[in-house]
């Protein structure tokens, strides 16, 4: 069974820090590459970053860029989000996601490549 488990989330304050993990299952972590998306109350869920299969690439969108960090342990199929410097907008469900590739070093910014989800963990900054 495959299946991203997401853990970390919780309530913070502005210009706190979180580290979010998604724990990887039944599948070969090392070829996937792992994105992060999120979704506030009444907006469409948004693609965050994204880190390829080795590790080496990443990508961020420029609302979190300087402050987020994905970074991954395949030994223990796990990829990480630690958020710094946290805002109000930064409020929302948090999932990761992984996409099957052949590209070792590439990482991918669309929704719909993604075929593996997790159920989420919130996060919840106030001011």
């Amino acid at each position: 069974q495959v299946q991203l488990v997401e853990s970390g989330g919780g309530l913070v304050q502005v210009g706190g820090s979180r580290r979010l993990s998604c724990a990887a299952s039944g599948l070969t972590f090392s070829m996937y590459a792992m994105g992060w998306f999120r979704q506030a109350p009444g907006k469409e869920r948004d693609f965050v970053g994204g880190i390829s299969r080795d590790g080496d690439s990443t990508f961020y969108v420029d609302s979190v860029k300087g402050r987020f960090t994905i970074s991954r342990d395949n030994a223990k199929n796990t990829v990480y989000l630690q958020m710094n410097s946290l805002k109000p907008e930064d409020t929302a469900l948090y999932y990761c996601a992984a996409q099957w590739t052949t590209r070792r070093s590439a990482y991918y910014t669309g929704y719909s490549g993604y075929t593996t989800w997790g159920q989420g963990t919130q996060v919840t900054v106030s001011s």
